[in-house]
């Protein structure tokens, strides 16, 4: 099958946006510390998902993205689709010259595979996903290691405060 780091990162992305849908606009950089993806990636990652329509950008100070509709009616091959990724378990990515420029004996298996995968796709949305059980435990582990990754350490601000407290003496 063919579903490459673009779609998977695209549809976690996405997943990530609805968790937090309801903070407001989230930055990239929020979206990149929660799940390990670069932020260079997911720029390109997201001006294709706004051309889709399927976020929408705010910018200036506490700027970023949100869903552009309800993460109940966005299925996740719509998200696969607006990065121009196809699941296609063919071989030959559809062309049907699979074998000497030539149908295979197995393609027309493959091909409905395909499509019963993009059905399969088609007919689960972001809401779906967020309302699993492993999904929101993942979330909310997420979003702990984050917090406690940015809170200051008590040694780097009792340092800090020492520091503060020399240069004004």
């Amino acid at each position: 099958m063919r579903l490459t780091t673009k779609g998977r990162y695209a549809v976690t992305a996405m997943l990530d946006l609805a968790l937090h849908n309801d903070q407001g606009p989230i930055s990239l950089a929020d979206i990149s510390n929660r799940q390990g993806i670069s932020l260079s990636y997911l720029e390109q990652l997201f001006a294709r998902l706004r051309k889709r329509g399927l976020v929408l950008s705010t910018r200036g100070p506490g700027g970023g993205y949100t869903l552009s509709r309800p993460p109940g009616d966005v299925a996740i091959a719509d998200v696969i689709s607006a990065v121009d990724e196809k699941v296609d378990t063919t071989r030959c990515g559809g062309t049907v010259d699979c074998q000497n420029s030539q149908r295979c004996l197995t393609h027309d298996l493959w091909s409905d595979l395909s499509r019963q995968i993009y059905d399969f796709l088609a007919n689960i949305t972001l809401a779906d996903v967020m309302q699993r059980k492993g999904v929101r435990e993942v979330a909310a582990r997420q979003d702990r290691e984050v917090a406690r990754s940015s809170a200051p350490s008590r040694s780097s601000a009792g340092t800090a405060l020492s520091a503060a407290r020399e240069s004004v003496e």
